[in-house]
């Protein structure tokens, strides 16, 4: 990476500028100093309290990435959305956890390692959100660590924003907003439900059609709890069609109806905004289609 050093920018020590103007973490300084990688000024070796001009020509090596040596790559059909030197977006299919887990053969994120050896980049996985397995739709990856750190400010900070499509039992009438607490349910490693001394979680609600006996919703997550659709919609009474976990029922299609549909941030180096959207899956498309 590198950048040019502007008038307002003048005086100040190369530390200052690397964590104030790019966001650059004092971890990540760190180790670009005892993990072999390079700070420049204009071609030259410098330290963090160089002292920088206007004109001067930042320059910032990061050490080179640490493959995982917990996951392995696996070849997979990659849907993929968007990709350039910093991101890669993939529209993944239901059936595939984004991590490996025990009770899986492969995931989306040893299909992208594959995808990375096979397009000579060297490159580990930096998941910038991550989707249950059943639930198919936009996951966003970053390239490298500073990419993901830049986007994770962008999630904490709730600027970076992210719909569903969801198909629930009943017919709900109007929009509108669950905000519950949700923590672990007791005696359950993966079940979550709503309770008092639980996290603060809210989701907002849109009905965009009814069917008979269940509705189309677009949703947006304010917060980003473990299940938090599935378990606000099934604390409201309409749980996720196929969502047996949660109450839902398995008669009209095999997994829990949820997508990840839109996806929107700031692309911190293009310095514009982009927003992404991915079809349904053919089992929520051809049961919408056919009621």
């Amino acid at each position: 990476m590198n950048w040019t050093v502007l008038n307002q920018e003048a005086g100040m020590m190369l530390r200052e500028f690397l964590l104030r103007e790019k966001n650059i973490s004092r971890s990540m300084l760190t180790d670009i100093k005892f993990k072999g990688g390079s700070l420049l000024v204009n071609g030259v070796h410098q330290n963090v309290r160089t002292i920088l001009n206007e004109g001067d020509v930042v320059e910032v090596v990061f050490p080179e990435e640490q493959i995982s040596d917990t996951m392995y790559p696996k070849q997979l059909p990659l849907r993929i959305c968007y990709e350039d030197d910093h991101f890669l977006l993939i529209n993944k299919q239901a059936n595939l956890p984004t991590i490996p887990s025990r009770h899986s053969t492969a995931s989306l994120a040893e299909g992208v390692l594959h995808y990375y050896k096979t397009s000579n980049l060297n490159r580990t996985i930096h998941a910038v959100n991550r989707l249950d397995r059943d639930t198919s739709g936009l996951v966003l990856f970053a390239k490298h660590r500073y990419a993901h750190d830049l986007l994770s400010r962008q999630q904490k900070n709730k600027e970076m924003k992210r719909s569903y499509l969801a198909l629930v039992h009943g017919e709900l009438e109007e929009d509108g907003e669950v905000e519950a607490p949700i923590g672990r349910k007791d005696d359950s490693i993966i079940e979550r439900t709503v309770r008092s001394d639980g996290q603060y979680a809210l989701t907002r609600y849109h009905t965009v059609k009814r069917y008979n006996g269940f509705s189309l919703l677009q949703l947006s997550l304010q917060t980003g709890r473990t299940h938090q659709i599935r378990v606000h919609m099934a604390h409201l009474g309409h749980p996720l069609l196929g969502d047996d976990l949660y109450g839902g029922k398995k008669e009209l299609i095999l997994r829990q109806a949820l997508h990840s549909a839109e996806l929107e941030f700031h692309h911190p180096f293009l310095q514009k905004k982009l927003r992404f959207e991915a079809e349904l899956e053919a089992d929520m498309r051809d049961l919408i289609e056919t009621k």
